[in-house]
């Protein structure tokens, strides 16, 4: 029988070196960190008084995209990437206006807080939707408009005192440049997972409130990106913890119309934690939402923070230093989309659409080799591991870059680690092995998109 040879301590040292890994060995991590902005705050330097804000992830996303050849309607391309539902005509939706009649008084400012037709509709829509029993209304001075969802969070994050305030991981991308930009408040992670299904649950958030001492609570729900939701009992449980513990809850509520927890006989059923609230004026809850996902019209930029109205008046406040405020005439345009009838009847034909697009996605990406361990019931996003694959491909950032050599667009999970103060290695990132996938294009361009995904794959099992 042969001997086997001995291995020298060099060789057993080259190894070991083989298996440690981190961002420095990467060139698709420091390709991230070479953007203004993404340095290492273990490394970094700068001019002084002058920080520059990091690449949010899809705009870093899409920029990596067009230098490798993409343009916007290149139908060779699939985009897998915005955060956006295709915007064209859908069967049982209404479809959207082509030309708009302005007049004269529209080319005035609007006021800061939006024109007050347009926030008596809000507060009209979630009073029959979510309120028809509730002896407290909302009123147009329960509403605030504001230019898109980015801007409603930043008006409210201008606003929050010297307090801690809890988020969720993995969470919205935007969230880091609203916890980052305001230097008064401490804010405070919690690291969901798959074993839970990403899912927040009442006892983690009373928990979260006493040992932590948060003041405040931001939350997308449904959850992006995992396509997650709170509702029922436990959504007016949380209304209740925060009401007793004093402690606000904002609510990204922008998918609240792409559930599909329930049978489809149900379609038409719409989330919302304004179903809950009881006073308000004296509940600290805030909803923001609006035209962007739910009516698809990302491009209007109309959206509206819902609360108490001395948290409106607040909104407003901030909104005169902040950007100003939305388009006028695309306020007056929206007001007849939030007839009642009309959201209802939106929304269940988007659930029948977007539901079947769901099905679609998951079935082929299980075909590839990709299950998905915690399926979407809201949202149109998928949390996809890939633990699974082949290195390097089992890291989100380097799986991101070869989707893009095969024209597929895919957002890489550490987007979505929310980590404000930098200081955390990208390889340490609980979110470090997944990519989120949008199921919102058009279904041919789906079908396209993960038959590169699965070219990416068989490449890397076949090398």
């Amino acid at each position: 029988m042969a001997q086997q040879p001995k291995l020298h301590f060099y060789d057993i040292a080259q190894k070991v070196v083989q298996k440690i890994r981190s961002e420095a060995e990467s060139n698709a991590h420091q390709m991230l960190r070479s953007y203004p902005g993404n340095t290492s705050k273990l490394e970094q330097t700068k001019t002084y008084g002058i920080d520059h804000p990091g690449s949010t992830g899809v705009i870093y996303v899409m920029d990596r995209a067009m230098q490798n050849g993409f343009t916007y309607g290149d139908p060779d391309w699939a985009n897998f990437g915005q955060g956006a539902p295709e915007v064209g005509h859908i069967d049982g939706c209404a479809d959207k206006p082509t030309s708009i009649e302005l007049t004269e008084a529209s080319y005035e400012y609007a006021p800061t807080a939006g024109i007050k037709e347009l926030r008596s509709a809000v507060a009209d829509l979630y009073n029959e939707l979510y309120r028809s029993d509730k002896d407290l209304k909302y009123t147009f001075e329960n509403v605030c408009i504001v230019p898109g969802g980015r801007a409603g969070l930043t008006r409210v994050a201008a606003a929050i005192g010297d307090i801690n305030v809890g988020y969720f991981l993995p969470e919205y991308t935007a969230y880091e440049q609203m916890l980052s930009v305001f230097k008064r408040f401490v804010p405070i992670p919690n690291t969901l997972d798959a074993e839970t299904h990403y899912h927040i649950d009442p006892k983690t958030i009373r928990k979260e409130i006493t040992n932590r001492g948060l003041g405040l609570i931001v939350a997308s729900n449904p959850r992006n990106p995992t396509g997650q939701v709170i509702e029922g009992e436990e959504l007016k449980e949380l209304v209740s913890i925060s009401r007793e513990r004093h402690s606000t809850l904002v609510m990204d509520e922008f998918y609240s119309a792409y559930i599909y927890s329930h049978d489809e006989s149900e379609n038409g059923r719409t989330v919302s934690i304004a179903e809950y609230v009881d006073d308000v004026n004296k509940d600290p809850i805030i909803i923001i939402d609006g035209l962007t996902k739910n009516f698809r019209l990302p491009g209007w930029r109309i959206c509206w923070i819902v609360g108490p109205k001395d948290v409106i008046s607040s909104m407003q406040s901030c909104g005169s230093f902040l950007e100003g405020g939305a388009n006028h005439p695309l306020q007056v345009a929206a007001i007849p989309m939030l007839n009642p009838d009309v959201y209802r009847n939106e929304a269940k034909y988007l659930q029948e659409h977007f539901r079947a697009k769901r099905d679609f996605v998951l079935q082929r990406l299980e075909e590839i080799g990709l299950k998905v361990k915690v399926p979407p019931v809201a949202t149109f996003y998928i949390w996809l591991d890939l633990r699974a694959n082949p290195e390097p491909i089992d890291i989100g950032l380097t799986f991101f870059e070869e989707c893009l050599k095969e024209k597929v667009i895919v957002v890489p999970g550490i987007f979505f680690d929310i980590n404000p103060a930098q200081r955390r290695e990208l390889f340490e990132s609980p979110c470090h092995h997944f990519v989120r996938l949008s199921f919102g294009p058009p279904m041919e361009e789906l079908a396209k998109g993960l038959d590169a995904i699965e070219r990416v794959i068989r490449k890397f099992k076949t090398e």
